[in-house]
């Protein structure tokens, strides 16, 4: 009786494991698993052949154990067979030792072939736009140099176009994340980090900061609206023509800590973010990513050529 029994819970929490694992897939709150671009896109196809490969060594594993358990259990009736002077079986060490080798080396080439290509723009038949993200006590400031126009706590991209994020931190060290459109990435004081990401058709998404930076960490929210070309240009003029410019004292007053709610600017200090970087950077060379930033046209091309040519005569000055 005490066996049924035991059988029995045995059978009951294996389900409810089995319950939660499956219906943890279940609602749009889960959006790691609901990837909204290609960048997310592979990232979500790598997750799940590494729980494949996983669970291939995984669930043997854990079925032999109840095995083994309950065969060679300690009690009277018990009659498994008993073999103190069994040492070796070289089946067994080429099973045990074999596949997860084989294993390892599959989730390697996976891995290896995703991270590079993670590393450039999705869409290479798409010119990627630049948007730069700086991380502040508490709250996100974004900057699009080919724009010209900044953003606090909201973020607006073009639809099917790549993005190229250039983060950095004027604080302590955060980390920018959008996981319905990718992994996230650290922004550091001092440095220069790089992430594509690419809505594939508009949308509005979540993002967050995701590493603790003290008091106002859970705060350090923004929302994402991903919107057809078209759209997104009127979006920008009529930032251009309806907010006020950023100006150094407005940056100042931005970078102190505490918590505020979305802003946007018509226009932002030129080299700002390369000026954030270089405060920090103690000499470091951040060159390698901040030089992949796309002129724009005509009196923006401009001001951004003057921009990198400033920002490198500060930087061989440091």
């Amino acid at each position: 009786m005490n066996r049924a029994k035991t059988f029995r819970q045995m059978g009951f929490w294996l389900m409810a494991i089995i319950a939660s694992v499956l219906l943890s897939g279940c609602g749009s709150d889960y959006v790691v698993l609901n990837p909204k671009g290609p960048v997310a896109e592979t990232q979500y196809n790598l997750i799940m052949i590494s729980v494949i490969l996983c669970a291939i060594i995984i669930i043997p594993v854990l079925a032999l154990t109840a095995f083994i358990v309950y065969r060679y259990r300690d009690t009277k009736d018990n009659k498994a067979p008993y073999k103190p002077d069994w040492a070796h079986s070289t089946t067994l060490e080429v099973i045990w030792w074999g596949i997860p080798v084989i294993i390892i080396a599959i989730l390697g080439y996976f891995t290896v072939r995703d991270t590079y290509a993670l590393k450039e723009s999705p869409n290479q038949a798409v010119k990627p736009m630049t948007i730069q993200v700086t991380s502040l006590n508490w709250k996100w400031m974004f900057t699009y140099p080919e724009q010209n126009i900044a953003t606090v706590n909201y973020l607006e991209i073009p639809a099917g176009v790549p993005v190229q994020f250039q983060l950095s931190a004027d604080g302590p060290m955060n980390s920018f994340w959008v996981p319905e459109l990718g992994g996230q990435i650290y922004a550091m004081s001092g440095m220069a980090t790089e992430l594509y990401l690419q809505a594939d058709k508009p949308g509005e998404f979540y993002g967050r900061g995701a590493n603790f930076t003290g008091e106002g960490f859970a705060h350090m929210e923004f929302k994402v609206e991903a919107k057809p070309q078209e759209e997104f240009d009127k979006w920008v003029q009529q930032v251009k023509n309806t907010t006020p410019v950023m100006t150094k004292e407005d940056y100042e007053e931005l970078r102190k800590p505490g918590l505020t709610d979305k802003k946007t600017y018509s226009a932002f200090p030129e080299g700002l973010f390369e000026e954030i970087v270089m405060k920090h950077s103690h000499g470091h060379d951040m060159d390698y990513v901040m030089k992949k930033t796309m002129p724009a046209t005509g009196q923006e091309s401009g001001n951004k050529t003057d921009e990198a040519s400033s920002t490198e005569t500060h930087h061989h000055n440091h």
